[in-house]
């Protein structure tokens, strides 16, 4: 389990396939401090770290993974966005984040707002994939507040200090980024689909 606070970035040293799976190598500034079993969100995907040699470790990404993610599209050089599963003694700074990202989203605006950012996904539509104005949104592993909520679309507003410190700042219009909607919220919309009620 995580929250969405975001520990760092690492970069993608390497890209290995071996069948429908991938090894990525990566580097980052807590290597040290991994093991091997431990769990690390990806961008907001629950990965299992493999190996570890010197400043860099290993995490696989199965075919499943490969398919509902943005980390097919991951290159040497990529910036990903990195938090260790949450302690149970810690506070929760963000929200409940699961590590299970549900589709991705298109990024389709980005507008400067005199210091922060105000960026819009768009995202294929589903009963049990809803956004409400002021809940939890997870992108790219971040906790963030849902600004504007449409159809099947929904903007978020991202500070400074979030934009200097994770990828936020080399994404583009066009860039899929990885999604999990809150999990109360898909609870309900499940409930309530099983109910038949429109």
């Amino acid at each position: 389990m995580f929250t969405g606070i975001i520990e760092g970035v690492g970069v993608v040293e390497k890209v290995e396939e071996h069948g429908g799976n991938v090894d990525f190598t990566l580097k980052c500034p807590f290597v040290n401090e991994l093991k091997i079993d431990q769990s690390v969100a990806h961008n907001g995907c629950c990965l299992t770290v493999v190996k570890i040699e010197g400043d860099q470790y290993v995490v696989t990404a199965i075919n499943e993974t490969l398919e509902k993610t943005n980390l097919g599209q991951w290159k040497v050089g990529h910036v990903v966005n990195l938090e260790r599963c949450m302690k149970m003694d810690g506070r929760l700074d963000g929200h409940i984040v699961q590590g299970h990202v549900d589709k991705t989203g298109e990024v389709i605006n980005i507008e400067s707002k005199e210091g922060s950012f105000f960026i819009t996904i768009k995202y294929e539509g589903e009963g049990s994939f809803v956004t409400v104005p002021q809940g939890s949104i997870t992108v790219n592993g971040i906790s963030l507040t849902v600004a504007k909520s449409e159809e099947s679309q929904f903007s978020v507003a991202i500070i400074p200090y979030t934009w200097e410190f994770t990828n936020m700042q080399n994404i583009k219009v066009g860039d899929q980024v990885n999604l999990e909607f809150d999990i109360i919220g898909k609870y309900i919309a499940r409930l309530i689909k099983k109910q038949g009620v429109n």
